[in-house]
Parts: structure tokens; sequence; C-alpha cells
């Protein structure tokens, strides 16, 4: 049943309203996520790297074999005749573009199922490679060759699907790639079930009325097109999302406690080696006596230069000013204080 402009602008309408601002809520909230756990934008790591490049070459050759040179061939299109044409004139035709003159395999087969009109109709539905190579079905039985080309509807989903668990395998990818492992799969059997609902529902009688080549509804390479393109556009979606979560720029996953308190006790020693190196460096500077007279110097330089400073009369002005209206010594000092008992107890105790 086709759906009219009119049916898809009255639910655009009346769903737009309440769906709208939703999606522009989430769109706000995948990219406030990374400042909202202290994420930064990162470079692309390079495994994701290989497995974006790994999942954009297989889209492209899906899309590739939409091309008309890697489609299969059609033989009422290769020859510009009608439904309704004698089996006799089309494959003199056919014979015709034959290398030699001489039939295929293919040909051959597909001869002796043209001398009726079922089986004209089910090769617009199920394609040649099924129609020729099925030894066990009929045209009395139309879901025969359904059953037969179930293999071939399928593997194109299954091969997607493999380069999909690859590209979101957790060792290769890690948690940027598995997170989308369990959607990915999702989608791919979505689309799958629906190409075969599609094809086991639809009705190849449709084309017994059509009195021209261009009324003829080819639906076995249309849908063959349209199932390579939607396995792109899943895989392309797919390389998007690696690419955002992976850079921190969108659907980012906040650290688990774990990661959390690995990276406090990485900064924790990485400030304590720091602390240690100052130490060092003091404890070489008073045992040395040249260093230690270059301290007292500079030391000496600075409180001389400061008292220098603190002496003029600007100075004296703006220190009085704030000290009298723009800043609380009583809260300073009590602050102080205890900051400086926290530090102390410790030695106390």
């Amino acid at each position: 049943m086709a759906i009219s402009w009119d049916s898809i602008r009255a639910f655009a309408l009346f769903f737009g309203p309440m769906l709208l601002p939703k999606a522009i809520s989430y769109y706000r909230s995948v990219r406030s996520a990374p400042r909202r756990h202290g994420l930064s934008v990162q470079p692309i790591p390079p495994t994701i790297r290989v497995a974006i490049f790994m999942l954009s070459f297989f889209a492209f050759l899906l899309v590739v074999q939409t091309l008309p040179a890697a489609s299969p061939e059609n033989l009422f299109i290769k020859t510009q005749s009608r439904l309704q044409i004698p089996v006799d004139v089309l494959f003199n035709r056919i014979s015709a573009l034959r290398p030699n003159n001489v039939f295929t395999a293919w040909d051959h087969a597909l001869r002796s199922k043209f001398v009726n009109m079922e089986s004209r109709l089910l090769y617009f539905q199920y394609g040649p490679e099924v129609l020729a190579e099925c030894v066990f079905c009929n045209a009395n039985e139309p879901k025969s060759y359904f059953y037969y080309s179930l293999p071939s509807l399928l593997w194109p989903h299954i091969a997607n699907l493999v380069a999909l668990a690859i590209v979101t395998s957790p060792s290769l990818t890690g948690k940027y790639g598995s997170q989308w492992r369990t959607l990915a799969t999702v989608a791919s059997g979505i689309l799958a079930a629906l190409e075969l609902y599609f094809v086991y529902s639809y009705n190849h009688q449709a084309n017994a009325r059509a009195l021209r080549l261009d009324d003829i509804d080819f639906f076995y390479w249309s849908t063959r097109s349209y199932r390579l393109v939607a396995l792109a556009v899943l895989d392309a979606a797919v390389v998007f999302a690696l690419y955002l979560s992976s850079t921190n720029r969108a659907f980012v996953q906040p650290p688990s406690p774990a990661e959390r308190i690995e990276l406090v006790n990485r900064a924790l020693v990485a400030a304590r080696s720091r602390m240690n190196a100052v130490g060092v460096v003091k404890n070489t500077i008073m045992r040395d006596e040249d260093l230690r007279s270059r301290s007292q110097g500079y030391w000496q330089h600075e409180v001389r230069l400061m008292g220098e400073v603190m002496e003029e009369r600007e100075v004296i002005d703006g220190v009085n000013d704030a000290l009298s209206n723009r800043i609380d010594m009583q809260g300073i000092t009590r602050d102080a204080e205890t900051y400086t008992q926290n530090v102390l107890r410790p030695m106390q105790e």
C-alpha cells in the first residue's frame, strides 16, 4: 500500500511538535555529555582508525555492487523485450548478444522455463540465478523459489554483520566499538527481516498486466540495490558513531568507578613524584655552597625589590583601599588558620 504525500505531511504536522523538542533536547544532551564528564576532544585512536578504514572500504564495495556493470544480467532489459515476447524471439536476440552466438548454461535453463508466463513473472521477483539453478522449484509452487533464494538473500546481511562484529569487537576497538555492537546487530537483523518480508509478500502477478517494458517492476534488481545501499548506510552510520565516540565529541561513556580510581591514583603518583623532585632539588641547593649563595642572593633581591614597590604611594593607597573595602581579612585569617591546623594536625598526631 502506497503512502501519499498528504498522509506523510499529516503525520509530520501531528507528531512534529512532540518529537522535535525531544530530538533537540537529546542532541544537546549528547553534545554536552563530554563536558559534563570532564572529557576533552582527543585524536582518533589508531585501532579506531583501522576499524573506520575497514568498514568504510566495505561500505564502498557495497555501493560499487549497485552499479549496472556489477548487477546480474536482466535479459528483458538487455534485449529491450516486452514481457509477452515469444520465447524463440527472445532467445534469438540473446544469442545475437552472446560471444559466437553460444548460449550459457543459465540461458538454456531459462529458455526451458520461459515457456510459461508464471516463470517470467517469478524471474522478475527472484532473479536469474534462482530461476536457472533451482532444480526442485516449479512455477506451480512459487514459494519454493523463495525457500531456495534464502541463502542468496541472507548472505550479504551475514557478511555485513561479520564486518560489523569485527569493527565493534572489544579486543579491536575497546569500549568505543563495543558500545555500538548491540545496536549494529539489531539493525542488521531488522534489515534482513524486512527484506525477507518484502520478498515473501511481493505479488509477482502484478507484472502480468504490463504491456510495455517500462511498465514492468523489476523487483529483484530494485531490491538488490536497496539492500546494498541500506547496508552501506548502516556501515556509514557505525563509522560516524565510532568517530564521534572515540574522539569524545558525542555518545561519551563516563569512566567506570574502577577507571576513575585508577586515574586518581595515577594523578597522585605523578604529584608525589613532582614533590619528591622538588625536595631533591631544594636539598641539593641547600647542600651546595654556590647554589645556596645564589638562592639567598635571589631572595634578598626579591625582598628588596618588593619592599621598594610596596613603599610607592600608588601601591600603598591601593592596598589600603583593598583592605578596607574589598577584602574580608577576618575570613582570610580564619581560612588560613583552618588550613594550617589541617596541615599540622597529622604531624602532631
